[in-house]
């Protein structure tokens, strides 16, 4: 069934019956003169939205902002009790999207010449990354940034006092519903030897957010979260992006529900107690302020020029696409038609987002309300994001 609304000027989608409508109105456009590559956009799209449906995720989304103006495509379902679709203007959990907020701030203090890139942790948190072969004396700001730390990954450690085997894992009931300090995430983490040599290699790892928010506190004397909503949350106007509060575990205004599969059942993992990943992963957002924020990011609203240039120093990873590269909080995604696209990406149990802006100022925002468990789960997301800058 497809149903077409379009409240306060903009337009909601699901499903592929209404294209030539969506075509001409999306695009305020009279619907005779029609555009046949936009409407051709939306007809891809749609078909690809319809693809993650058929392909087990309750319910998808794509949310254009640029030139263009703004632009909603929905498919499938926001709540699977109810039938409703996807909110138009649909808080949800960016999961690692949260990277890139604080990575910023990070390298607005480097501009303002309190942190240095290339300077050892320890410098700055000393005594926190130690223990069984971890050393913050070899470990940079810099490599923590680019994931090429080698410091092990807390969500693969065991929480000493935690109930039964004690091991992380992010869809644990047990992690849901525990509350963690940013330290005793790192204590986890430190109590496991590191992964490789710092800067052997790029393996994405929750532990060095973490410590970066730590950093952002200990040369600010405000939490993370504070700093953010300070430097970029006021200064761009983003009333709908926030860090929960401690022990919050609902979200804020009009959401679809998340869900879960644990053993082959679907769960609903709405409401959890992010604080297991906190600057690692705990924001919340809607799809049109992470269009803002990474559209003023990569304008140099938010950096200084330099200090930009060194967020999009990428090296290779090995969790992107082939051709992908990962800078200091920042993607550089490889898209199809060979366009530049930097963003970022989440996943978190209930919630995957894919960001990205092109050159043209166009960023799109493909968010789905299932976490992305899987690379061939990813994969149908992440074409979905490609057709949206290729087609």
């Amino acid at each position: 069934m497809s149903v077409l609304r379009r409240p306060r000027g903009r337009v909601l989608l699901a499903g592929v019956g209404v294209l030539a409508v969506l075509a001409a109105q999306a695009c305020g456009t009279d619907p005779g003169s029609g555009e046949p590559a936009r409407k051709e956009l939306y007809r891809t799209i749609t078909q690809a939205l319809d693809g993650v449906v058929r392909g087990g995720f309750p319910g998808a989304q794509v949310v254009f902002d640029g030139p263009d103006g703004h632009h909603v495509l929905t498919a499938g379902v926001g709540d699977l009790s109810t039938g409703a679709p996807i909110p138009e203007d649909a808080l949800v959990r960016i999961g690692s999207n949260t990277k890139t907020f604080v990575a910023t701030v990070v390298l607005q203090l480097v501009g303002e010449g309190k942190i240095e890139l290339d300077a050892p942790i320890e410098r700055y948190l000393p005594g926190v990354v130690r223990g069984n072969g971890n050393d913050g004396n070899r470990v940079t700001v810099r490599q923590l940034l680019q994931h090429t730390s080698g410091l092990p990954e807390y969500l693969a450690g065991r929480d000493p006092a935690a109930p039964g085997s004690g091991q992380l894992t992010a869809d644990s009931d047990q992690l849901r519903r525990s509350h963690y300090e940013p330290a005793d995430l790192v204590r986890i983490a430190m109590a496991m030897p590191p992964q490789f040599e710092p800067g052997a290699r790029s393996v994405y790892t929750n532990t060095n957010y973490i410590l970066l928010g730590m950093l952002i506190q200990q040369v600010t004397g405000r939490p993370a979260a504070a700093e953010v909503e300070r430097r970029i949350l006021e200064p761009l106007g983003l009333r709908d992006t926030y860090f929960p509060n401690s022990r919050e575990t609902g979200i804020r205004g009009p959401h679809p529900r998340g869900y879960h599969e644990i053993d082959g059942r679907r769960e609903d993992y709405t409401e959890l107690d992010p604080s297991w990943a906190d600057t690692a992963g705990a924001m919340i957002a809607t799809p049109a302020d992470l269009n803002r924020f990474f559209t003023a990011l990569l304008a140099g609203k938010l950096l200084p020029a330099a200090q930009l240039a060194e967020m999009k120093r990428t090296v290779p990873w090995d969790r992107g696409e082939p051709g992908s590269g990962y800078g200091l909080g920042l993607i550089h995604h490889a898209s199809s038609c060979g366009k530049e696209v930097w963003g970022h990406g989440g996943s978190i149990p209930g919630f995957g987002t894919h960001t990205g802006v092109a050159a043209d100022g166009t960023a799109v925002v493909v968010t789905v309300n299932q976490l992305l468990a899987d690379r061939a789960a990813s994969e149908v997301v992440t074409k979905v994001f490609d057709s949206a800058f290729c087609s």
